[in-house]
């Protein structure tokens, strides 16, 4: 083999192995847990951060979105390449878990991972975005919004789990997508009730990682 080509062969390795660490580790961003291609969309939760806890029952998230326009002019038309608006969906992690229903959940090939609670997209709790989501038939589903940002209040202590998820204008969801944890505190001076034996806490089940 001429010297010229031994070299060549040899960089070609180089680059498809760290190609595949790339593949295999899930690095390069996207908010999907998948890697992403250079120009691809993704989104990123500014806050909250994952594991925030706070007293003020108030949440105001913040999210950046990459390689992905922003259309609130077209929302609910024709879907355009690269456009479209955002979906919150913000669920409270149950209280005292059944061990054998979130054994499930963590194992389902088809689910997160999480036990789904209680959803907080209703105009209660999300204000103008849940109002546009009962409009379209979203409500306490999602809160759709066409700035990268949303609000939700009066929300009682515990675990939550926040996905935001890029959509097109016309409503169907993206792979582009990004999750955060949080926990509202008991006020001061109240205790959060122990769970009965048997069961899993909520602080547990929300597993911040």
């Amino acid at each position: 083999m001429r010297p010229g080509v031994g070299i060549f062969a040899a960089l070609a390795a180089v680059v498809l192995a760290a190609g595949l660490v790339v593949l295999l580790t899930g690095n390069g961003g996207g908010g999907s847990g998948r890697s992403a291609l250079p120009g691809e969309p993704g989104v990123e939760i500014v806050s909250p951060r994952n594991g925030a806890r706070q007293t003020d029952r108030a949440v105001v998230v913040k999210v950046k979105i990459h390689n992905f326009r922003l259309a609130p002019q077209r929302f609910g038309g024709e879907p355009q390449l690269g456009e479209g608006h955002i979906r919150f969906g913000l669920n409270r992690v149950p209280d005292c878990v059944d061990p054998v229903k979130l054994k499930r959940a963590e194992e389902s090939p088809v689910g997160r991972g999480r036990l789904v609670g209680a959803s907080f997209d209703f105009s209660r709790y999300s204000g103008p975005n849940g109002v546009l989501a009962e409009r379209i038939g979203a409500s306490g589903s999602y809160s759709p919004a066409t700035r990268p940002e949303i609000y939700y209040r009066d929300l009682p202590a515990g675990f939550y789990r926040l996905v935001v998820t890029l959509a097109r204008n016309d409503g169907a969801t993206t792979p582009y997508h990004a999750v955060t944890n949080f926990e509202i505190l008991m006020p001061p001076g109240h205790e959060q009730k122990p769970c009965p034996p048997g069961k899993v806490t909520s602080a547990k089940a929300a597993a911040f990682d």
